[in-house]
């Protein structure tokens, strides 16, 4: 008994105490010109825990054994220096980078966006408050290769070089969001971005970390609710803002304190608008509206929006766009030289308008009673009294943890290992007249384990990944079952430098397991003149049949890259990688109306045969992607420029196709010769090969220290093999951005334009081209020992009128229109 309690106290004196025998070395940050640089990251490898550089460059920093610093400022390029116990005081100079340069958090390898294999984009500080939108789409949409869905201002989802939905991995420190956006257009992401330190966009396949949910790309925000660092005294930030054009007030406040390395953390956003003012746009006639997009009688090369339509009515506001959204997140941790143990919890409570919900098939459904017996529900909508009570509105509720363990062993062969765990409990109810229609709920557990080591001149991770994901949709609108998915994957990423070249090789094996069970119904035509004997020969129109499915596929990706630094600040990276995925459940197991899309949606799974629908899921083949980057960056001087050229050779790609059927609920599925009132076009996944390719460009010219000039500029071709082209590819895009710097004034002005979209499928229609035109103008100033960013947004400066190609309801709701957006930050 004694031993053992001597040795639980050896175990508790090493992971809850510093070291004493630990040294400190202190140093100086300093620019090219040796002027002080403050606010500089010092980060000692290997370990979680930084400082930062004081107002006259000063840090000092704890070591315990020979290591490198790491430090990083934005704007600067980052240094590494090695370092021991007895070093004293170090001088560390950073050279400026003309190309912003920013750790990136999702690399595993503390690399910056300039230093990686693969394209990654980093928008942080006040870019990103200022930038901020209630969806990630619309926060990001900007960034060369980024584009929107679009299904409203609250309901966007990021597109990544063409790809979106489950091929785009939205986590949030590294752990999956798991909410229901991968599932449906119309479901909100929910990462808040005014609550997020910075967001990371790495372009291309990053399955290696991720998993095969990532072959197109991540999105991941970075947020310090659970702290990495030690805090050693109160701090916070609170801002409010005005959006005009939906008359919107957004809250947030984000509070820190610590001690003796007791860290907590608070943060909150509170936002509240109303239905958002667009330029004048002709809506849809009732006939278009009930096909959307998917009318494959109409003349594709006509833009609807400009045909003239005698049954059409003008709009200036698009109707149920509204918000009402509450989060919090609480967050804390203890930290010492070699342990980071912590815990976070937060909670979202959202209410928001789906915009183009046609409910017309359900009309003969009387809510008006559980509209008035519900009063509480509908609440949502005061000060927003344009809305009837057939709009459609969701309710997202999610409550997330998370957990962090890292220790530092500081070890000649292990680095640091490092555990990070989540559950997150989500559900979205669509509500309609006070009554709940559909109520979609995923509950997800995930860990992922990494032990950082270093074997010679090798430096990588070695990694464990396990995800559970419980996915349900309840309701007359749940056109997916109810579906088990899990996932075992381990993963290897290394790591070596050769003089000027950096080598980087990876792989990861992922066992993918999906289960579920389905009813199979089967539809007979009945006499629906005999209406005497219909209730009785009902009984015999469905047959039902019940099938427990299950999918077991082991996904293997695998890459190689490198970056050669040919020149002090220029470097070439290129990036071969190939990934595989499965289906998710929408794209195999899809059967029912989809109303978002305005679609009768089947999955890869079911086989149509006389207008009856069977599930035979035979020969489901993974999709494959080879993709091959290569970007070219420059990042010192007063000129820097960062292009990437891309192409992605994907086998079995999963994508949505017309049958040329119709589905109505008394018919069942049919020949669209027929005419039903509220029919929906029947579309069905298939799979094919494609290919994807494209060019991005974003350039940065100081002109003095006061002015500057950016450009930035996308262009990409998504087609499949046999020549059609793949359906909603974004538009192309060319911006330039002028700014201005003087002395805590700051001010900007982007054009930007967006190019007509004539590249289409069968069942949609031209988009014109629109130029975008946004402003603003921001004042840094301190009172009473607080600092505060005030600042102004003209977005939309020209009330331009712009459909958004990528949206499935790019008629029905145009981008906003002319929006003046008043706010102020305060610092303390």
């Amino acid at each position: 008994m004694i031993k053992q309690s001597l040795i639980s106290s050896a175990i508790v004196s090493a992971l809850f105490s510093t070291y004493a025998i630990a040294g400190d070395v202190k140093g100086k940050v300093v620019d090219h010109n040796n002027q002080p640089v403050s606010g500089a990251k010092v980060h000692l490898h290997g370990k979680t825990q930084s400082v930062t550089s004081d107002k006259n460059g000063q840090f000092t920093i704890a070591v315990d054994a020979d290591s490198q610093l790491h430090v990083t400022k934005n704007n600067y390029i980052d240094e590494r220096i090695n370092i021991t116990e007895d070093n004293g005081f170090v001088t560390v100079q950073l050279k400026p980078s003309a190309v912003e340069s920013i750790v990136v958090f999702a690399s595993a390898l503390h690399k910056n966006n300039v230093e990686m294999a693969s394209p990654v984009s980093v928008l942080g500080g006040d870019e990103l408050k200022n930038a901020a939108k209630p969806t990630l789409g619309e926060t990001l949409k900007g960034i060369p290769g980024i584009n929107a869905s679009y299904f409203g201002p609250v309901s966007s989802s990021p597109i990544i070089r063409g790809l979106d939905g489950p091929r785009v991995k939205i986590t949030q420190n590294g752990l999956d969001s798991s909410d229901a956006s991968r599932v449906g257009p119309d479901h909100a992401n929910t990462n808040d971005s005014l609550s997020a330190q910075q967001i990371e966009v790495l372009r291309g396949p990053a399955t290696l970390l991720y998993g095969s949910g990532a072959i197109g790309g991540v999105v991941n925000v970075v947020d310090n609710r659970i702290p990495s660092d030690v805090i050693e005294s109160l701090n916070g930030a609170a801002e409010y803002s005005h959006d005009s054009v939906s008359n919107t007030n957004t809250y947030a406040a984000l509070l820190e304190t610590g001690k003796d390395g007791f860290n907590f953390h608070f943060d909150g956003v509170k936002r509240k608008g109303g239905d958002y003012e667009t330029p004048s746009f002709e809506l849809p006639s009732e006939e278009h509206e009930e096909h959307g997009e998917h009318d494959e009688h109409e003349d594709h090369a006509d833009h609807a929006q400009e045909s003239h339509d005698e049954h059409a009515e003008l709009a200036n506001r698009v109707e149920n766009t509204f918000i009402d959204s509450q989060q919090v997140n609480f967050g804390t941790s203890y930290i010492n030289e070699h342990v980071t143990v912590g815990l976070s919890f937060g909670r979202i409570d959202t209410d928001y308008g789906i915009p183009g919900h046609s409910h017309a098939h359900h009309e003969e459904h009387d809510h008006e009673e559980a509209h008035a017996e519900d009063d509480h529900d509908m609440n949502v909508d005061e000060g927003h009294d344009e809305h009837d009570d057939e709009n459609v509105f969701a309710r997202v509720k999610q409550d997330r943890w998370q957990a962090l363990f890292n220790y530092a062993l500081h070890d000649q062969w292990i680095e640091a290992i490092s555990v990070r765990a989540g559950y997150t409990d989500y559900t979205h109810s669509e509500i309609e007249g006070g009554e709940v229609g559909t109520t979609f709920s995923n509950k997800s557990s995930e860990l992922r384990a990494n032990v950082e080591h270093k074997f010679g001149q090798w430096h990588g991770i070695l990694g464990y990944h396990y995800s559970d994901s419980d996915y349900a949709a309840q309701g007359e609108e749940a056109f997916t079952p109810a579906t088990t998915t899990k996932s075992h994957a381990v993963y290897l990423l290394e790591e070596r430098t050769f003089g000027d070249f950096t080598l980087e090789l990876g792989a990861r094996i992922e066992d993918y397991q999906l289960s579920s069970h389905i009813i199979e119904a089967e539809h007979h035509e009945h006499d629906s003149h005999d209406e005497e004997h219909h209730d009785d020969h009902d009984e015999d129109v469905h047959a039902m049949t019940e099938i427990d499915y299950q999918l077991d596929i082991t996904n293997i990706s695998a890459s190689v890259g490198g970056v050669y630094h040919f020149q002090d600040g220029h470097n070439v990276a290129v990036n071969v990688s190939r990934s595989e995925r499965a289906p998710l459940t929408a794209e195999l197991l899809a059967n029912g109306i989809h109303i978002a899309t305005g679609t009768y949606e089947l999955g890869l799974g079911y086989h149509i045969e006389d207008g009856e629908v069977h599930f035979e899921p035979e020969d489901i083949k993974q999709e494959t992607a080879t993709n091959i980057d290569l970007s070219l960056r420059r990042f010192i001087g007063d000129f820097g420029y960062t292009i990437n050229v891309f192409y992605n050779d994907i086998d079995n790609y999963y994508y949505q196709q017309s049958t040329g059927l119709i589905f109505s609920e008394a018919h069942g599925i049919e020949v669209a010769d027929h005419e039903h009132e509220n029919a929906l076009p029947v579309f069905q996944f298939r799979s094919n090969d494609a290919e994807l390719y494209g060019i991005e460009l974003d350039a940065h010219y100081n002109i003095n220290d006061k002015n500057r000039v950016k450009v930035f500029a996308d262009k990409l071709s998504a087609k499949l093999k046999n020549g059609n082209p793949l359906p909603r590819i974004p538009s192309d895009k060319l911006g330039v951005k002028y700014e201005f710097d003087y002395d805590g004034f700051k001010t900007n002005m982007t054009v930007t334009r967006y190019a007509k979209q004539d590249d289409i499928t069968a069942y949609e229609t031209t988009t014109s081209g629109y130029t975008i035109v946004d402003a603003s103008v921001q004042y840094d100033f301190s009172h009473s020992g607080i600092d505060f960013v005030g600042y102004l947004n003209l977005d939309n400066l020209t009330d331009e009128l712009g459909f958004v190609h990528s949206s499935f309801i790019k008629e029905q709701a145009p981008l906003p229109g002319r929006n003046v957006k008043l706010g102020i930050r305060a610092y303390f």
